[in-house]
């Protein structure tokens, strides 16, 4: 395994309980991994088309659809039920759990409650089905298969990303063991839709996501360094900023700036200082005008401010503090009452384009994976999603439909008083047409092995009056009725 501790970066304490020995500060993580596994088996088709997808994800997925993994009817109504509205969205909330959950075998969410971030809290039952994946899917397997896939990932990060931390480290003149009792992460994963670069701080704890792509993620994964590197200095300087909070009225014109940065003037402060340092590192002051007309706006005092501290001796973390202290109200409230701030596009036109047809219910792919297990004569198996089906149905002729299967199966295990209770439940719940006649067919064969001619009778001619039975039930109540006539 080609993993990397980064010599600048290397921190009190790694993620999830994991040693130096185990993982690297560039690295894949295996609780991600099978949690994208786990969706992708489910129905995560997001980015599938796109030709910028890791190779690992089409053999991944192509050996889950070849494995049984009884969990997996589960797992899909969970993932149906958790649906997004964008796809961005759907992956981020599972990115937020991997994060969050612990590793194999159990995945348990061991934060405290109030620590959960918020997109994970709705997931919190993901933990055992994930277990019973892992173990079925064989995902230990997976995960040593893939090892080779994933250092041809993190190979081309090795080199600049090392390059743009040490870079940092000394434009900040930061100590290279990076910021004392924090940590900072850099997961690949392999199996998730391409191009997509996702952050999180979990207390002290800051990790970036990315997904396969073109060419490495270098700016992005600068950009979150300079975030964990100067989020700890407003966080100590916090009164000083909140002295300064009343420039930030002037968000409410920000239109293009997301809301975590207006309810959050530290987050502000450190999101303007992260593009003033870019700007001055990569010799671009256009970036800062851009940064203010999105909303940065204390961008432009720090990107002044910053020659001033190049020319002096002392680092970031010692000098922060004038930096802000030297803030002057009356000047930036003047600078920003004239910013024109970008403005979101106007959204196009609506497609006239019929509506998709509406999702079918999680009950029906239940009641079709319990149907196939049924004619393979996995019967155990069979009845567990007969009884699923039975919980998520809605409808009467659904719940019709998990009895008329679990009378099949007690008819299989020679079971003929469960059967004929169940099949007579069946018929009480409005079954569909067909469904209904193998009801009646059925129940006919079962007065007929106890010599019930006459009752026998009456069930097989109820099944030829059902309309919309099969054929193929017409012909079978056809027959019992010759029996009897015998």
């Amino acid at each position: 395994m080609n993993r990397l501790v980064l010599p600048a970066i290397l921190a009190i304490g790694l993620s999830a309980g994991a040693t130096p020995a185990e993982q690297g500060q560039l690295d894949a993580s295996q609780t991600l991994f099978t949690v994208m596994a786990a969706i992708n088996a489910a129905g995560y088709d997001a980015g599938l088309a796109s030709p910028g997808n890791n190779p690992l994800r089409a053999v991944i997925r192509a050996s889950l659809a070849k494995r049984p993994i009884p969990s997996l009817a589960a797992l899909k109504v969970f993932f149906e039920e958790h649906r997004q509205t964008n796809d961005t969205a759907e992956l981020s909330q599972y990115i937020s759990f991997g994060l969050t959950a612990g590793g194999p075998p159990d995945f348990a969410v061991k934060v405290r409650q109030v620590d959960i971030p918020p997109d994970v809290v709705p997931l919190l039952k993901l933990p055992p089905l994930l277990a019973a994946f892992y173990k079925e899917a064989g995902i230990a397997e997976l995960w040593a298969d893939a090892q080779p896939a994933i250092d041809q990932m993190l190979a081309p990060y090795h080199a600049p990303v090392s390059d743009a931390v040490l870079q940092i480290n000394a434009y900040l003149r930061q100590p290279t063991t990076g910021v004392h009792g924090h940590h900072f992460q850099i997961f690949v994963e392999p199996l998730a839709a391409p191009n997509q670069v996702q952050s999180r701080r979990y207390g002290t704890e800051y990790t970036i996501v990315v997904t396969a792509s073109a060419a490495p993620r270098v700016a992005e994964i600068r950009r979150a360094y300079l975030y964990y590197s100067l989020d700890p200095l407003a966080t100590r300087n916090e009164e000083i900023l909140n002295s300064k909070k009343t420039l930030a009225e002037h968000l409410e014109r920000a239109r293009m700036l997301g809301d975590a940065y207006k309810q959050d003037f530290l987050l502000l402060a450190t999101g303007s200082l992260v593009r003033a340092v870019e700007a001055r590192m990569d010799h671009r002051p256009q970036a800062v005008q851009d940064a203010l007309r999105e909303g940065y706006i204390l961008a432009p005092y720090f990107f002044e401010a910053l020659p001033a501290y190049e020319k002096q001796e002392l680092n970031m973390a010692l000098y922060y503090t004038s930096m802000v202290q030297a803030i002057d109200l009356y000047k930036e409230d003047t600078r920003l009452t004239s910013v024109q701030f970008d403005r979101p596009e106007p959204a196009p036109p609506p497609a006239h384009t019929p509506p998709p047809p509406p999702a079918k219910p999680p009950v029906f792919e239940t009641l079709k994976t319990a149907e196939q297990l049924l004619k393979d004569k996995e019967l155990e198996k069979a009845e567990k999603l007969f009884q699923l089906a039975l919980q998520q149905a809605v409808k009467k002729s659904e719940q019709a439909a998990g009895y008329y299967g679990l009378a099949r199966i007690a008819l299989a295990q020679d079971n003929p008083d469960d059967a004929e209770t169940l099949l007579e439940q069946t018929l009480e719940l409005e079954p569909e047409a067909s469904i209904h006649a193998w009801a009646l067919v059925y129940l006919g064969k079962l007065r007929l092995e106890l010599g019930e001619r006459e009752k026998a009778a009456l069930y097989f001619q109820d099944a030829l009056k059902v309309e919309g039975a099969t054929e193929l039930a017409r012909a079978e109540a056809q027959k019992g009725l010759q029996q009897i006539s015998k």
